[in-house]
């Protein structure tokens, strides 16, 4: 039996999207000789596309010849950004997430109280947590927590840090007191590298892997938390489930309009 032949498109509007998208990730305005070189195009091939690009304001020309995207471009742009919804767009994921991994997902959200839950993808590897839809994630001892705590602006955070550190906000598990150094280099190690783990922690047998989610401005939206018994899930910074985990969040990030640093 012969395989379906995929649905056949037009090859022009393929290739004026590998134009757009070649100018959009230029950064900056580009000479047609340069476009042209990107592309793998001679000039007198790829100017047409670049003439009716211009007559639809798609692209523009700036004063010295260059080419860059146009106005309609940036009204494309921000109508897609206005359909995207960050939660919306993650719990309508995290189901497959968590099937794949067998592990628990759960997506939080900044809140009056510090990282509070909104959603949880339940798994075959049950754990005995305190993590429930409405809970709050501390922030000086659960990964979540410390992934706010590094992309968040540190007026928004701190206050909370601040009144787990002192005893002043009463820790929601029985815990030991929390180390500030440690704590510290943890929130730096989790600015750095862009996610947090930790063993056994606030819950003896539980860990947990957490990853931000940004949005076209690079604000943090939500945290995305993998939590697994310590002998079933793997924290090896090599591993499948963290790979899985920061692919997971960048592909969302990136539907958001995020563009990561170069």
């Amino acid at each position: 039996m012969s395989k379906p032949r995929a649905p056949r498109g037009v090859q022009s509007i393929e290739t004026g999207g590998a134009i757009l998208m070649a100018l959009a990730q230029a950064g900056g305005p580009l000479k047609l000789r340069d476009l042209a070189e990107t592309m793998g195009m001679v000039a007198a091939q790829l100017h047409p596309y670049l003439v009716s690009f211009r007559n639809i304001n798609m692209v523009e020309q700036t004063e010295t010849g260059q080419y860059q995207l146009g106005p309609f471009a940036l009204r494309l742009g921000l109508t897609r950004l206005r359909n995207q919804n960050a939660y919306r767009e993650t719990i309508r994921r995290v189901p497959d997430l968590a099937d794949e991994l067998g592990l628990m997902v759960a997506i939080s959200v900044w809140g009056l109280h510090g990282p509070t839950i909104v959603y949880i993808a339940e798994s075959t590897a049950r754990i005995h947590s305190n993590v429930a839809v409405g809970g709050t994630f501390m922030m000086t001892a659960t990964a979540t927590g410390k992934v706010f705590s590094a992309f968040l602006p540190l007026s928004t955070s701190e206050p909370l840090v601040r009144a787990e550190l002192s005893g002043a906000q009463p820790p929601l598990y029985a815990i030991p007191a929390v180390d500030e150094e440690a704590y510290r280099a943890d929130v730096r190690d989790a600015a750095k590298v862009g996610y947090s783990i930790t063993r056994d922690a606030p819950i003896p047998g539980v860990s947990a892997i957490a990853a931000p989610v940004f949005d076209h401005t690079g604000t943090i939206q939500l945290a995305v938390t993998i939590i697994g018994p310590t002998n079933y899930i793997d924290l090896s910074e090599d591993g499948a489930t963290l790979d899985r985990l920061i692919g997971f969040t960048k592909a969302l990030s990136s539907d958001l309009g995020h563009i990561e640093d170069a």
